[in-house]
């Protein structure tokens, strides 16, 4: 009988969502402090700081790293100069071409004494677990896993998520790698191929800065928030390791040995003078300006609803409500709700121009989070934000991704977070102008008060704005949504099929934007 068979299947998810929700519970950690000097002793590193840094200054040196092939380098670059301690913070770390090679770079730099802490936000480790198994072993390492699901894998790890709903959704979607305490990176990459122009079809536009000076160690501190934090786990309490000598050599030596053949098109350094040769003209041409970092803390309890803007949210609301005539946007992922259109719209510093980058339904890598997007952006237009978003097809591809096949044979999309004020303060970091980020995730940004970089960004924002890069979205006569580009108009979501307009249509019906 039809019937039957429902109330049977409705009992079965029932029992479990029952046995998700009474697997063994993941009790808060009690971490041991970390031994760490609290000086750092004379190295490379520190001598640059002192080349061009002076004692006294209150100034922190920035070099923007815009491609990925740049970052990627950089952060090869800077593993081979570790004289003492790495710390990584990552949402998402791939196990490819380029995740492996810098994991068994990592493994490198520990076989020389260089303590490396790697920190991870649960929501992508399923599947990747050997790739970091592989690094863990290794006496000079550490892996946590922060706010991990209770199950582990398959059916039951989805089902924690909807009966840990709350707890599950705050997310530590901060990108941060700081070495020797004196110099860092932070922005919106995370570690994979499309991060750094290594991906055969697809590459995020996005964007990183390189900081020398005082707020790499601030950098260490927002780290160390998320180590030591309850809800930060051992990787060996939620995966079990080798436990014999063999297993676990074999381990370290292949990830040494992918490293020694990546496979990939960038030509890291892997000697240390090289290393040097190469940062050396970096760090030479970093603008020194003044500047703060601002994160958000590890929520107190997590199982709480999120309901008040954190650190970042807060920041952010504070350079718009000082900006005096341009604020320009670029979000990978762009939503503004009623609390936050209603505020802009209240702001006595008009006239205001304010422009925002996204990526059309076309680039964007996910529809729920476009759907969110447009279920707002007629609001957004209403407001008088000016909206542009990315073609996937952009010649601007050839500017961003230093391999032109991929430009070619595949496409490009958006993942940057960055906001210019008034081209004199530049807000960048991990943060979308989103209500995840506002509410939900942990997030890391750099507040940079240098016209010089600012300008760079915002002239950078406005090429990708142009026609032949981006759709503008306007309302017609009759109140319709239009997208414009090359001189062409159409009336609907440009660039993509039926059916992915349809699913974003439906489920921008849905009010679950605070979770996208």
């Amino acid at each position: 009988m039809p019937g039957q068979r429902l109330l049977s299947l409705v009992a079965s998810l029932c029992a479990l969502l029952m046995l998700a929700g009474c697997s063994t519970a993941l009790k808060p950690v009690v971490h041991d402090p970390d031994f760490r000097l609290s000086s750092v002793k004379d190295s490379f590193i520190t001598d640059q700081r002192r080349m061009h840094l002076a004692p006294d200054s209150p100034n922190t040196g920035f070099q923007l790293l815009n491609s990925g092939r740049d970052a990627f380098l950089m952060r090869a670059a800077l593993i081979e100069t570790a004289e003492q301690f790495i710390d990584a913070q990552y949402y998402i770390w791939n196990n490819d071409s380029t995740g492996r090679y810098l994991a068994g770079r990592l493994v490198a730099a520990a076989d020389r004494g260089v303590q490396v802490r790697l920190l991870l936000d649960d929501i992508n480790v399923a599947g990747k677990e050997p790739l970091f198994a592989a690094m863990a072993i290794h006496p000079n390492i550490r892996v946590r896993i922060f706010n991990p699901a209770r199950s582990r894998s398959g059916v039951g790890r989805w089902l924690s998520l909807i009966t840990d709903f709350d707890r599950i959704n705050r997310r530590m979607h901060n990108k941060t790698f700081v070495v020797d305490g004196q110099v860092g990176i932070a922005g919106g990459r995370n570690i994979g191929d499309e991060y750094f122009d290594e991906h055969p079809s697809l590459n995020f536009r996005d964007r990183d800065v390189m900081v020398l000076g005082p707020l790499a160690e601030d950098m260490t501190a927002n780290f160390e928030a998320y180590w030591n934090n309850q809800w930060a786990y051992p990787l060996a309490t939620l995966y079990d390791l080798p436990d014999n000598l063999a297993g676990r050599d074999a381990l370290s030596q292949l990830l040494r040995e992918t490293a020694a053949d990546p496979g990939i098109r960038a030509v890291p350094h892997q000697e240390q003078g090289a290393a040097e040769t190469y940062l050396r003209g970096w760090f030479a041409g970093m603008v020194q300006a003044p500047g703060e970092l601002v994160f958000d803390p590890p929520p107190q309890d997590p199982q709480v609803p999120a309901d008040s803007p954190q650190n970042t949210a807060r920041a952010l609301y504070g350079l718009v409500q000082a900006a005096q005539s341009e604020i320009l946007i670029e979000s990978a992922y762009l939503i503004l709700a009623d609390n936050q259109l209603d505020n802009l719209g209240a702001l006595d510093n008009q006239p205001l121009k304010v422009a925002a980058l996204t990526n059309s339904l076309a680039t964007n890598d996910l529809v729920t989070n476009h759907s969110g997007y447009a279920r707002w952006r007629r609001e957004m237009l209403e407001q008088g934000i000016e909206l542009y978003e990315l073609r996937p097809d952009a010649p601007a591809c050839q500017h961003w991704v230093a391999s032109r096949p991929a430009c070619e044979q595949g496409a490009v999309s958006l993942h940057s977070k960055a906001v210019v004020f008034d081209r004199e303060t530049l807000f960048i970091g991990s943060f979308n102008v989103n209500l995840r980020s506002i509410y939900l995730n942990g997030e890391t940004v750099l507040i940079i008060h240098s016209p010089e970089l600012a300008t760079a960004v915002a002239e950078d924002i406005r090429y990708a704005m142009s026609p032949e890069n981006s759709w503008q979205v306007t309302l017609d006569e009759q109140g319709d949504l239009v997208w414009q580009s090359k001189g062409e108009q159409v009336g609907h979501e440009p660039g993509v099929g039926f059916w992915r307009r349809a699913t974003s249509r439906f489920l921008s019906w849905l009010p679950i934007e605070k979770y996208l």
